[in-house]
């Protein structure tokens, strides 16, 4: 009942406060408590820990503030990549077809390039953990889709690395067509299912920064 009754604050917070800025919407959900919230979304999801990692209060909101600014950098990075603002942390979602052939881990010339354009934006926040995820729909046999979104999520981490964005900030996981985001009863709804996404949250440095009150603008 506790937990359930902390999920309806964060609600209501986050929808009921129309003119509240994202920033704000990041620490009122962390201020909810943020780990219970990431508890109720599905499990190992880069949702669920975004959420998870929200540390709430005013340190939530200077770290939302941040996030902010990173998030729109992305977007304009990559303008076909889906990127939204989560607690106090960034999910970006990449088309799996905009990043590799059919049952490929290799990186087309495209992705390269996006993948790239984001490295630069990682770059100038140093002070944040990446989490990516692979994902598959369900055709094909249920370990062969396993195996291709570790080797689809190892390929942008490696590609990550190239690009300068040391490896000690990225974590790997991939759940083949086990988290799907839509039903897979048609080819659209595959299609958004086979993916790679990231999770951008705030390592202990930005966090002890937000607890004075100190990030600095990058």
């Amino acid at each position: 009942m506790k937990r359930y009754l902390l999920f309806l604050a964060a609600v209501v917070i986050l929808f009921g406060c129309k003119s509240a800025n994202k920033s704000q919407k990041g620490a009122a959900i962390g201020a909810a408590g943020g780990a219970v919230i990431g508890g109720l979304v599905a499990k190992n999801s880069v949702v669920g820990a975004l959420l998870g990692a929200a540390i709430g209060g005013t340190a939530g909101y200077f770290i939302g503030k941040s996030m902010d600014k990173q998030a729109q950098e992305l977007k304009q990075a990559v303008p076909n990549a889906e990127v939204n603002r989560v607690g106090e942390g960034i999910n970006m979602t990449f088309n799996s077809g905009l990043l590799f052939k059919i049952n490929s881990a290799e990186l087309s010339d495209s992705a390269k390039k996006d993948i790239a354009n984001v490295c630069q934006v990682l770059k100038k926040y140093d002070d944040t953990k990446i989490l990516l995820e692979g994902h598959t729909d369900d055709t094909g046999a249920e370990a062969f889709n396993m195996d291709l979104s570790k080797k689809r999520a190892e390929a942008v981490g490696s590609y990550m690395e190239a690009n300068g964005v040391p490896r000690t900030r990225i974590t790997e996981k991939w759940y083949g067509e086990e988290q799907p985001k839509f039903p897979n009863d048609s080819e659209a709804n595959r299609e958004k299912n086979r993916r790679v996404e990231i999770g951008i949250t705030a390592d202990e440095n930005m966090k002890a920064e937000a607890q004075k009150g100190e990030i600095k603008d990058k």
